[in-house]
């Protein structure tokens, strides 16, 4: 099976300097996508990076929508933008034997026009974003228009459509009518190198001494990623005599007062250097817990890559979230407006009752190694894909 993988980036390039730290998460998921549908039987063809075209109106329009209309214009969802990439996309077609086109970039397909099946692998739909995400709030109604075109053209177009949670599933069935037999869930895994087994876990869990309890807080946005909540279950934990130490990494914290000194803020660590991912390794080891009780997520590698080291997530049954995290199976997810005691209840009964910590942190593993990763993931989609051909 010959697969025409499209993404934005030269996956083959290990450079990325420079890049955002959107970036930064976005080139990981195609990367492990990519890397997962590889085997002896399967052959991933890159079409990729792609070149964007140059245009001067929407420069303009950014400007207006911005200083006159107080709304958000997003550039890059014109139509001229993404029929221009699905024209290189169906050039470069004709120099290679595909049997699927595949691509986890809803804008790459929305215009395309070939032969071979199109395959969506995403963890939401325009849909889903559109009053959610805070850069995709107060859109102007152009913005808006493009987005859910996009989404349509898509959601049409593909011959299997392939979402990482229901959440995105449920938001395309509510917002679109398309033939809803070509819907598959099929979970992402975590974006990491090492494969650990059950002995290791189990001995690096019951090497963590039961004090202090050690959060690990991991985002670039502290507020989407819900920061101000983490650091307030940190401090009712400490007052509630739970000796606790909460860790962020990913970005400042932004507090109207100094940090308690049972907090560390290590700021943004560059995982593509291998100094940032054994620093990172490092503390989800160590912790007791990974806290990201997120105000809008789609659906959160982050959370896989916790599992993966025997670490239980505490996050907030929102967007994707659910599909990732099962309550007390591998951490619990609790309502967007839960309270901090919510949380602070539930860590103290599991470090007060250490051995049904242990108990759940094995779990949380378990379910990595059985769901929450990129070879189950990529066996499952290409069994999918050979269906297609």
């Amino acid at each position: 099976m010959n697969i025409a993988y499209i993404t934005e980036f030269d996956l083959k390039s290990l450079d990325r300097t420079g890049w955002r730290k959107s970036q930064l998460g976005h080139w990981g998921r195609s990367y492990y996508i990519a890397k997962a549908l590889k085997d002896k039987l399967t052959t991933v063809c890159y079409l990729g990076p792609l070149n964007k075209k140059k245009a001067i109106l929407p420069r303009l329009k950014s400007k207006i929508y911005k200083n006159i209309f107080q709304q958000v214009y997003h550039p890059w969802a014109e139509p001229i933008f993404n029929q221009d990439y699905a024209r290189q996309i169906e050039r470069k077609l004709l120099d290679i034997e595909a049997n699927i086109i595949l691509s986890p970039d809803i804008n790459f397909l929305a215009y395309l026009n070939c032969s071979q099946p199109i395959v969506l692998w995403v963890d939401t739909i325009y849909a889903g974003l559109i009053n959610y995400y805070p850069e995709y709030i107060n859109l102007c109604p152009e913005t808006k228009q493009h987005l859910i075109n996009m989404d349509r053209l898509a959601l049409t177009k593909c011959s299997m459509i392939i979402f990482s949670s229901e959440w995105t599933a449920k938001t395309a069935i509510l917002n679109y009518d398309f033939d809803k037999s070509k819907l598959r869930i099929v979970p992402f895994g975590a974006n990491i190198e090492e494969n650990r087994d059950f002995d290791e876990i189990d001995n690096l869990v019951k090497s963590r001494k039961a004090k202090p309890c050690k959060l690990l807080f991991m985002g670039v946005d502290w507020f989407r990623k819900g920061g101000p909540l983490a650091l307030e279950v940190a401090k009712e934990l400490n007052k509630k005599g739970i000796n606790t130490e909460l860790t962020i990494v990913g970005c400042q914290p932004i507090a109207s007062e100094p940090l308690p000194s049972f907090v560390k803020s290590l700021g943004f660590i560059d995982k593509s250097k291998q100094e940032g991912v054994e620093q990172i390794n490092k503390l989800l080891a160590e912790s007791h817990f990974f806290i990201l009780p997120s105000q809008a997520e789609c659906y959160g590698h982050v959370f896989c890559e916790a599992n993966s080291f025997g670490l239980p997530c505490l996050a907030t049954n929102t967007g994707g979230i659910p599909t990732v995290i099962r309550d007390n199976i591998n951490g619990k997810s609790f309502s967007i407006d839960a309270n901090i005691s919510d949380y602070c209840n539930y860590i103290t009964y599991l470090m007060n009752n250490y051995q049904e910590y242990v108990k759940l942190a094995l779990s949380s593993f378990v379910e990595y190694q059985t769901r929450l990763n990129w070879t189950v993931a990529g066996q499952t989609v290409k069994n999918l894909l050979r269906e297609l051909i």
